[in-house]
Order: structure tokens, then sequence, then C-alpha cells
């Protein structure tokens, strides 16, 4: 059934199984750690269906479980749990998974336009679409046996269920499984692409950019508005002596026909990656200096780069609580994918064409 496993006949169901591998280029299937929110792409994935007609029916179980938990008449009564799993091969097992935890539709926050939605994805130039779903991870830190098998009798609501499962039942109350980083300055590792296809994707760019760096602060900008639909890019300002070339602009807070903005200054390395072999140029203390100095009192500063951060660098911004968003040449990968560009060819396309050297 692809990435879905469902226990129960009908659309009402005992419980469903998601799976991820989390590798999907097409379709990025994505866990904040931080916060608990899981989004999850349907099982439409390919030209030539309905969005609901796919063989495995999973579409259909998702819009059933939203449906009901926006329904006017007890909302939640009857959507089953969802259990995540995610591919995490060991030395032992090349097809093991690890449970990521268990998962209600919704997120606190989002309304019923925006916990589901129907994308449109072109594919042999053929277009479809497909739901991308958003969850909720439970903190539930053990799933008991003996609710499991209450659950195959058809009964989610017995002394063996999970507290923040009934109470999310009962009320709606979210109790997301939040995990604060234990560690606030990320590694070489973390920073650099961690799938043949990012490395794939970091090189197009610094392929591209390299020869004439002072191109790339455009593209920077660029990517740091495709983080979020609230950054607004003002200006790019002229090149300076040191080749580099500063963004300013305002990320836009509090409501639309109200709007708070704070101001951001934005600069862009185009570093030599660790790709290859080759040993990464890194941004050091120098460079993040220079982005610190340049904050006004109430601003905060953005530096993105093909390369990574060095530790002293990082350290040093984190320990003083400078504000400042490091975006690092793996950062720049997930960005591309997560926007729907997830080939080379297409990477190239966007930088040929908005982006003429």
């Amino acid at each position: 059934m692809g990435g879905f496993r469902v226990s129960g006949r009908g659309e009402r169901k005992n419980w469903v199984v998601l799976f991820t591998t989390g590798e999907d280029r097409d379709w990025p299937d994505t866990l904040d750690l931080s916060t608990g929110q899981f989004v999850y792409y349907g099982d439409n994935k390919t030209p030539g269906h309905e969005l609901h007609d796919t063989r495995s029916g999973g579409n259909k179980v998702l819009r059933h479980a939203f449906s009901r938990l926006h329904a006017d008449h007890e909302p939640r009564c009857d959507i089953a749990p969802f259990f995540i799993f995610k591919k995490l091969p060991t030395a032992n097992a090349a097809r093991s998974v690890q449970f990521k935890g268990l998962a209600v539709p919704g997120f606190q926050g989002l309304s019923a336009t925006e916990d589901l939605v129907a994308v449109w994805k072109s594919s042999d130039g053929q277009r479809f679409q497909n739901y991308r779903s958003t969850f909720t991870i439970l903190d539930v830190p053990v799933v008991k046996r003996a609710w499991i098998n209450d659950l195959a009798a058809g009964n989610s609501r017995t002394a063996n269920a999970p507290k923040a499962w009934i109470d999310w039942l009962e009320s709606g109350r979210y109790c997301p499984l939040a995990a604060e980083a234990t560690t606030i300055i990320r590694s070489v590792e973390q920073q650099s692409p961690d799938t043949a296809l990012k490395r794939r994707i970091l090189a197009c760019v610094w392929q591209y950019f390299k020869e004439v760096p002072i191109a790339f602060e455009a593209f920077a900008a660029r990517i740091y508005q495709m983080t979020d639909s609230r950054v607004i890019v003002d200006e790019i300002t002229r090149g300076t002596i040191d080749g580099g070339r500063d963004a300013v602009g305002r990320y836009l807070l509090g409501l639309g026909d109200d709007p708070v903005y704070a101001e951001f200054s934005l600069e862009a390395k185009c570093y030599r990656p660790a790709l290859g072999g080759d040993t990464p140029n890194t941004v050091g203390v120098k460079e993040v200096s220079r982005l610190i100095s340049r904050i006004r009192h109430r601003q905060f500063g953005v530096l993105v780069t093909t390369s990574i951060v060095a530790r002293q660098a990082y350290q040093e911004v984190r320990e003083d609580r400078h504000p400042i968003v490091f975006i690092s040449g793996r950062d720049i990968a997930e960005i591309l994918i997560k926007n729907g560009f997830n080939t080379e060819g297409r990477v190239e396309a966007l930088l040929k064409n908005e982006f003429k050297i």
C-alpha cells in the first residue's frame, strides 16, 4: 500500500500507519523535532489519476481524517490514530524502520484551509494533484500494546489510551512532542549535504556562481525569500570592496492589514563547499563580525553561504545571542528541493533564467 498501512474496513479505521523514506525528492516529507510538526504527502505521486483515485486509497484516508477534524458535529470522534515510521537502515538490516511517534491530523494555529492542501505538480508534461497534510506528533513516550489490542477491537478510548490522545479527542488540544535541540551549534556534517541529490544540487549552484561570486548575492536573497512568504527583499546593494554584495529587507510580523516589520541585513558568501573531496572554504569570525557590525538596534542578520560556518564563529554568535540566521550549503539544497527545484535541470534553468551572468 505504498506509504499507507491501515487496519479496518470502510472510512472508519482502527489505525493508520504512515511510512516515509525521507528521500523522495518530489514529495519531501518532513518532521520538525523542535515543534512536533509532521508534513506528509499523499499517495497520488504520478500523473494519470484523479486526486483520490489511488491504488492504496491513502488520499481518501487523509480526506476523511481532516474532514472529521473540522466537522461541526462531534469533530474528531471517529479519527483513527496515525503511527509514523521512517526508514532507518542499520548495519544488520537495510530495511529497518524507526517509530517516530503517534500523530493526529492538524497543527496548532493552522486553519482548515492550511492543514490539508491539494498541491499541483507536473511530470512528463502532465499536471496532477496530490495532498500535503500536516500532523502533530503527540507527547506520547510509550504506546502500550494493550492499547493496540483495544484499537484492533475498534475502541480507541480506553484506560490504556495515552493521555495526550484522549485530551485531543475530547478537547482538540494539541500536546506536541517538542524537543529543544541539545546543541545550538551545527557541526560540519549538519551543514553539509547528506544525500547524493543535495550534493548535486549544491554543486550546480557552486559551479554556476564560483567565477562570478558577486552574482551570488541576488540568488542568496532569493533563497532566503523561499524560506518564508513573509520575507521581503527591498534592495540588493552595490558591490563592495571585498567582492560581496548585501541585501536589505524586512520580515513581516503581525496582521496583514496592520503590519509590523523587522528589518534585516543579508550577506552572502559564495565559498567552496566540501564536495568531491575538496576542503571547504569556511565562513569565519571575520566575515560574521562584519555582518554583526552592520546590524542596527532591533534588526537581525542573515548569512547565506554555499559552504559552512566555522565552529568558532558559530559558537560566538550563539553564545553572545546575536540575532543571526545561518543558511549553509545543505540548507540551500534543501530549500531548493522543498520549493520544487529538485533536479539538476530545474536548478540550472532557475539560475540561467533569473540570475544571468
